[in-house]
């Protein structure tokens, strides 16, 4: 049995961001290519943002710290700490209206 501690790796991502022109720094904490689920804790600086993409299945973000809107062509949503955002099977980005991080599910097919 493993134990992550989340506020220790949000607090090194975010210092990572702050000192990279990208403002962005991540990591897997489970999971990845070879299995069917995976969670990644991605920090954004204010300002920065995650370009459009698709996700590799249905997905979801759940904001530690933050303020981040989520856009698809179709829609707006803002996410704080504490919440809960389930992707779209649509193409999407994220921007980080405050220095955010979030943790990123993904279940593959």
């Amino acid at each position: 049995m493993d134990k992550i501690s989340l506020r220790a790796l949000t607090k090194e991502h975010l210092d990572a961001a702050r000192t990279i022109p990208a403002g962005r720094s991540s990591s897997t904490m489970t999971g990845g290519t070879a299995h069917s689920l995976r969670q990644t804790l991605i920090a954004l600086t204010k300002g920065n943002t995650l370009s459009e993409h698709h996700s590799p299945g249905e997905a979801s973000l759940i904001v530690l710290t933050g303020h981040v809107r989520l856009t698809t062509e179709s829609d707006t949503v803002e996410g704080a700490s504490g919440d809960l955002l389930l992707l779209p099977a649509e193409q999407h980005s994220l921007e980080a209206l405050e220095d955010s991080a979030v943790i990123l599910t993904v279940a593959k097919p």
